[in-house]
């Protein structure tokens, strides 16, 4: 596998923690984008969530550790998607992620629009037998097709919940959808957690528990960036009011900690680049190191 070297890898971190022999976590970038529908550059997602990392620091005070030197991190070379669209890139995408599962490794996916996600969360599918997804995100995207495309980034749970059982979904922080969604969701039975709802109060106080008991012991988290609200995460193709914080999404990764749960992969996706606003960046690289720690360290 061809690595980057620690002039341009994730974390900025030499050789000997980040060739993929030694690394238990990989990092794969797609950069792809093709169906967006408001503002663009998703493609430069991976790109720059991977030059932010060079900045945030190898220690973290929770688990007193530096993982990136305990497991290793291996930074592959973005995948050569040669034209592949649509399903192309979906089987493409998550051969590749089957090969890195096959292994052993820790599989990390940045994006690219939210289309990418359906690949990995497959090829997890593939080797875990009671896997369940919790999906982070502003909008369901459980329309059938969307655009003329149903391999839209509007579209990807609902391509997900052709292979996993939709009540294996949880979704967290939706605050944006059509009404054929609410049907979907209700007839199907996701575990679909409202912003608003949470925000009310519908939930109890206890919400994140209700949502961190509707996920099996082997969880696989797709993240939209999106979720957060725009104060804090502006850099996003379709940006949502009333959205969350930070500290919103570790409790909830804290949570699953707690009750033994294991994550076994995850992806971040829908960074949109602003030029001359580099926090967001930030932001999104220090979301994937935590969650790292949070999946991986002891």
């Amino acid at each position: 596998m061809k690595t980057f070297n620690e002039d341009n890898n994730f974390l900025a971190i030499e050789e000997k923690y980040s060739n993929y022999n030694d690394s238990k976590i990989v990092i794969q970038s797609v950069p792809y984008e093709h169906t967006v529908s408001y503002g663009e550059g998703t493609i430069n997602g991976p790109k720059e969530i991977i030059k932010a990392s060079a900045y945030v620091e190898f220690y973290d005070d929770e688990f007193d550790n530096e993982l990136c030197f305990s497991e290793g991190i291996a930074t592959l070379y973005p995948i050569d998607l040669n034209g592949c669209y649509d399903k192309k890139m979906i089987d493409k995408v998550a051969q590749c992620t089957g090969e890195l599962l096959k292994d052993d490794k820790f599989v990390v996916t940045l994006g690219g629009e939210h289309t990418i996600s359906t690949a990995p969360i497959l090829a997890h599918f593939n080797k875990y037998n009671n896997l369940s997804v919790l999906h982070f995100d502003a909008h369901s995207d459980l329309r059938d097709i969307y655009q003329n495309n149903k391999y839209s980034h509007a579209c990807f749970a609902a391509r997900v919940c052709e292979f996993l059982d939709p009540k294996k979904l949880t979704q967290v922080g939706i605050r944006a959808q059509c009404i054929e969604e609410s049907i979907f969701i209700k007839e199907q039975k996701v575990n679909t957690f409202y912003a608003s709802a949470i925000k009310r109060g519908s939930y109890g106080t206890d919400w994140m528990y209700k949502l961190v008991d509707t996920l099996s012991n082997e969880i696989y988290i797709t993240f939209d960036l999106d979720f957060f609200d725009p104060a804090i995460m502006p850099a996003t193709g379709t940006p949502e009011p009333d959205g969350f914080n930070y500290n919103d999404a570790l409790d909830i990764f804290r949570i699953i900690r707690q009750k033994g749960k294991k994550i076994v992969g995850f992806d971040v996706v829908e960074l949109s680049p602003m030029d001359g606003l580099s926090h967001p960046n930030i932001l999104a690289a220090r979301l994937v190191y935590k969650l790292l720690n949070m999946a991986l360290a002891k």
